[in-house]
């Protein structure tokens, strides 16, 4: 199947990778990790955008839980640049490596956004360009299939434009250190990096998990002048009544 504009990736690609030594080593960090975060949030409403071969709502306890994609085994169709949803009707959205993989990440976020509740949650994982994963992407000359050729997107540079959008980012965390090894022996052995790199340079994790809290700033009604004065007279119109009235029922 074909990719809608925007997509970067193949589905059949991502399916593929997913079976490799290397996909199997991320979605097994993060799979416990995305549990631990969707675990505590309450609400009615829950997506998953894209990644639809993992299930990464299953623990979840919000009832209507849906998977959202271009293509795939997804319960909604549709470009994640035009979410079918209301604004401020969903309480969760989990992205499992999606902003890399569109050529408009800025728009998908400001879905997100819109569609959040207040204080409503947002969990993003992504490959960290920072590291020996983005090493590799860095310096291979054929950048082809999943996720080599996407976009990686360094936290720093999330946690900007999450801070633009008014979301606040509560969480987050690093892993998958061992080298981006194609054979399981070897990503076997050298396991011991997962602890290592987790202590000392646990910036330089091959991937990392955000989770974001969307906030709303208090609004103030600004009134026109005529309708300031009108609200001011009804004020001293109840106060003056108020007085009088307290004034009469003193007299004999």
């Amino acid at each position: 199947m074909r990719n809608m504009p925007g997509t970067m990736h193949d589905a059949s690609d991502i399916a593929d990778w997913l079976e490799t030594p290397r996909g199997r080593y991320v979605i097994n960090w993060e799979q416990p990790h995305v549990d631990a975060q969707v675990a505590d949030v309450f609400g009615y409403n829950a997506l998953q955008l894209g990644l639809p071969q993992v299930k990464f709502l299953a623990h979840s306890r919000i009832p209507m839980r849906q998977i959202v994609g271009e293509s795939g085994p997804v319960d909604v169709r549709c470009s994640l640049c035009e979410l079918p949803f209301a604004s401020a009707s969903i309480d969760l959205v989990v992205m499992p490596h999606v902003l890399e993989s569109h050529d408009d990440p800025h728009q998908i976020l400001r879905e997100v956004e819109r569609i959040l509740i207040p204080d409503g949650q947002v969990v993003i994982t992504g490959f960290n360009p920072v590291s020996l994963w983005g090493l590799r992407r860095f310096i291979r000359r054929n950048r082809q299939g999943f996720p080599d050729n996407g976009n990686f997107i360094s936290v720093l540079r999330l946690r900007d434009w999450l801070n633009l959008l008014s979301f606040e980012v509560d969480r987050g965390n690093f892993g998958c250190y061992v080298p981006p090894f194609q054979h399981e022996h070897w990503l076997r052995r050298f396991h011991f990096m997962e602890s290592a790199g987790d202590r000392w340079w646990s910036f330089a994790g091959g991937v990392y998990l955000l989770r974001a809290v969307k906030r709303v700033r208090g609004m103030h009604l600004v009134l026109s002048d005529w309708r300031q004065q009108h609200a001011l007279r009804q004020t001293f119109t109840t106060v003056t009544q108020q007085t009088l009235d307290k004034e009469l029922n003193k007299l004999p």
